[in-house]
């Protein structure tokens, strides 16, 4: 127990903030001004991440071309983060469920209810990335603010031993972690929390920034954007569905009923409406140019 208190006051994640020793006596404007200013730092530290994240991305592109699959592992608001993205792929891009996923210690209820105590167990970390019978085709990200929570930590090195792209994204710095089973580490140092050791706030958010910034950067190489619009969404409410048509139009340059019989004639498939449109060709050439093309518009568009 002595050993893990001093592991976590040293973390920097763990000390207080000089510019918010005195929270309780602020007025509430001031404790807003307070977050928001140290949450604008967020975006800076992130920035200083983007030759590590750039490599990691260009891993998943082709791991993910491959069949490859990402397994996000975390506890607490940390696992939480890894939830949120992986629930949002497969409606903004298209993808298979199966492809991005989210492992959380203390399974589902924890996602909802508090399961602090299961982010102790590091070989249960690891069982749970064997059990999903991870290999090399795969990557897996552990996503953990303090750098050493068990759980995570044992399901990145079961997935280094299965040979998957192990990646740790932690707001500690570098040099503090343990790369030398990982594929890569992503490291935003945010500094102390306004809310002393209160990882849910700046940590948390430069967390979501970079998983955000790594699907939707592989997305775009993987061709599910044309142009910067998401031509690749799941037509699942009528939301997406007038969404969709809105693309077309932009796309196309026609009007909304055209654009509405051109998804109709698609079978609601916006890629295959917008070069049909684009290429004046049918539908089964549009499917046909978009395989020959890996899914990409633009490419399909240029091909002789």
């Amino acid at each position: 127990m002595v050993d893990l208190f001093n592991q976590l006051s040293s973390l920097a994640t763990e000390q207080r903030n000089p510019l918010s020793m005195d929270l309780d006596s602020l007025s509430t404007n001031d404790i807003l001004t307070l977050i928001n200013a140290e949450d604008a730092k967020v975006a800076t530290a992130v920035a200083l991440e983007i030759p590590y994240i750039t490599r990691v991305v260009d891993q998943l592109t082709k791991l993910f071309s491959s069949g490859g699959r990402l397994f996000y592992v975390g506890a607490g608001t940390s696992g939480r983060m890894g939830v949120i993205d992986a629930a949002e792929c497969p409606p903004t891009f298209g993808t298979n469920p199966a492809q991005i996923q989210a492992i959380m210690a203390g399974g589902k209820e924890a996602v909802f209810r508090s399961q602090e105590g299961a982010e102790d167990n590091e070989q249960k970390g690891g069982l749970e990335v064997a059990l999903q019978r991870c290999t090399d085709r795969d990557m897996v990200i552990g996503i953990a603010a303090s750098k050493r929570t068990p759980f995570v930590i044992g399901a990145l090195k079961k997935a280094s031993e299965l040979g998957s792209s192990a990646v740790l994204i932690t707001t500690n710095p570098r040099s503090e972690v343990d790369t030398s089973y990982l594929f890569e580490a992503i490291c935003p140092v945010v500094g102390p929390e306004v809310l002393m050791g209160s990882t849910r706030m700046k940590s948390a958010v430069a967390q979501k920034m970079v998983l955000t910034m790594i699907t939707t950067t592989t997305m775009v190489k993987l061709g599910k954007v044309y142009e910067n619009m998401m031509v690749d969404l799941q037509l699942t409410n009528q939301k997406l569905v007038e969404r969709a048509k809105r693309i077309i139009m932009i796309a196309t340059d026609v009007n909304y009923e055209q654009a509405a019989e051109l998804l109709k004639s698609s079978n609601n498939h916006v890629k295959s409406a917008i070069v049909m449109q684009k290429r004046g060709v049918s539908v089964q050439d549009a499917k046909a140019l978009l395989q020959a093309s890996n899914g990409s518009i633009r490419k399909a568009l240029t091909m002789g």
